[in-house]
């Protein structure tokens, strides 16, 4: 067992960058000598990788400070969005491994762009700084970028390659003059440094309240928010599955790992500024994405459209704020990526190379075919509904239950009714699997061991979590308040009923 008590404090919450960092350099080299058709072993070390830096971002748990002149901060939260972010990467990589076979990717770039751009999301996880955000943010975004295009082949991959890489440089764009506009008007980019400067007349300044609008609009590009959804549908069906499954979780994770640090933790006291716009951003992402997602034929463009409807589930906690809302947030993190990444395993176990297999047609009698399968596709697609007993039920009560403690009544209420209305859409997979005749007759899981794994980890994690709720929520509890300041813990205890 690892002494972690013996290890500087310091140098505590960058071990698990650096080992996945260092493992990706090596991948690379290693790599070139390697053939595309026999790039296994570098995913099998990727995998090895991201479970030793799993066990060291354990270690961080309890710990409390600052690093690196107040760059990096060493909490349970950075903790907890480190884990939830390596979880994603570890499953991903596990349905890459036949999968970058089957297609013919470059085994080396393939896996070390995945392990920078890990690096990059734990980066944004553990940043208390706003430059140190914006360079995980870049870090992150470069490596994805050139991983929706891996398929060089086929024209749609080439064009979500371009899209996301037009878009998302824009909105770094936003970001980055919002950051300049906040450090004008604080005078400073560190985050505890911003948030004590936060009083009297500074919450009116229209530097500092421009500088949020503009980095709401970084951030809502990130976690696909509307207005800032419009590259989804497009960038997830057109990227290799297994990476539209890692956008749809990993980014969104380290995306809304920035999102709470910056807009909850720290810039809480000028929340009076943005909490309208916020309303309407998760009114609209919600309703938007779920509306748009009952007209799709294509599974992974209904699955983009989900995803922009379980942002917007995430939004409405955001918006409401407090110590239960980051709770819930982190709580539902962790559960969707296990839901939605099971659930794209399973479009990658129906794909094959020259046979897309992503409509939903595709799926018409899999209970037929792979009874094993079609169970899993259904917990899964059932959760992403929010049926009990399973993790999406339990993390949307607890999400609209800390805005109806907050007093966001309606904004619940649109979240409640969006959640029932995306029953249409996913029953209708299940629907084709258990009521339909036709689809893809050829096997799934045969010879797949990593891609089955992938599958039956994702859904011990679904109904795990979800029957056995109380310590993942405490859990998350505990890593966001550890990012919060010693004096707002003692005022929200102070003023819990």
């Amino acid at each position: 067992m690892i002494n972690f008590s013996q290890i500087n404090l310091v140098w505590l919450p960058v071990l698990p960058l650096a080992v996945i960092s260092i493992a990706a350099i090596v991948v690379l080299l290693v790599g070139v000598r390697v053939d595309d058709e026999e790039s296994d072993g570098l995913g099998w070390l990727a995998l090895a990788t991201i479970v030793i830096a799993f066990v060291l971002a354990l270690g961080i748990f309890g710990q409390s400070g600052i690093a690196f002149a107040g760059a990096i901060a060493i909490d349970s939260f950075s903790a907890f969005f480190e884990i939830s972010i390596l979880i994603a990467a570890a499953l991903t990589v596990l349905m890459s491994l036949d999968y970058a076979d089957e297609h013919r990717l470059p085994g080396a770039e393939y896996y070390s762009l995945l392990l920078f751009s890990v690096l990059g999301m734990m980066l944004m996880a553990a940043a208390s700084d706003l430059i140190v955000i914006f360079i995980g943010l870049e870090t992150m975004s470069i490596a994805v970028y050139v991983l929706a295009g891996l398929l060089r082949r086929d024209p749609r991959s080439n064009e979500a390659a371009i899209k996301y890489f037009l878009l998302g440089a824009f909105s770094t764009g936003f970001l980055l003059y919002g950051i300049a506009l906040i450090y004008g008007a604080t005078g400073t980019i560190k985050l505890v440094a911003i948030h004590t400067a936060l009083t009297g007349p500074l919450l009116s300044n229209p530097l500092l309240l421009l500088g949020l609008g503009l980095m709401l609009i970084g951030f809502g590009f990130k976690v696909a928010a509307v207005p800032f959804h419009m590259w989804t549908p497009d960038v997830y069906e057109g990227a290799p599955t297994p990476i539209t499954a890692f956008m749809a979780v990993g980014v969104k994770i380290a995306a809304f790992a920035g999102f709470l640090r910056v807009f909850m933790v720290q810039l809480g006291p000028a929340s009076a500024a943005w909490t309208d716009v916020m309303w309407a951003i998760a009114a609209l992402t919600m309703t938007t994405g779920n509306v748009l997602a009952i007209v799709q034929s294509n599974i992974k463009r209904m699955l983009a459209y989900s995803a922009i409807a379980h942002a917007g589930y995430i939004l409405v906690a955001l918006t409401a704020g407090g110590p239960q809302a980051g709770g819930a947030i982190l709580y539902y993190l962790l559960g969707y990526a296990f839901t939605n990444l099971g659930a794209f395993a399973v479009v990658v176990a129906l794909e094959r190379r020259d046979v897309a297999g992503d409509e939903i047609a595709d799926y018409r009698g899999l209970a037929t075919r792979e009874p094993l399968m079609a169970a899993a596709m259904a917990i899964f697609l059932l959760s992403l509904t929010g049926i009990p007993p399973l993790v999406g039920f339990v993390g949307k009560f607890y999400l609209f239950n800390a805005a109806v403690h907050r007093g966001f009544i309606g904004l619940a209420v649109i979240g409640v009714l969006n959640s029932a209305a995306s029953a249409y859409y996913y029953l209708s997979v299940i629907v084709a699997m258990y009521m339909q005749e036709g689809g893809l007759a050829e096997e799934t899981s045969r010879s797949r061991p990593g891609l089955v794994a992938a599958i039956a980890i994702a859904l011990i994690g679904t109904v795990l979590i979800g029957i056995y709720p109380e310590p993942y929520f405490t859990a998350a509890g505990n890593a966001y308040q550890s990012a919060m300041s010693p004096e707002e813990v003692n005022a929200t205890t102070a003023m819990a009923p």
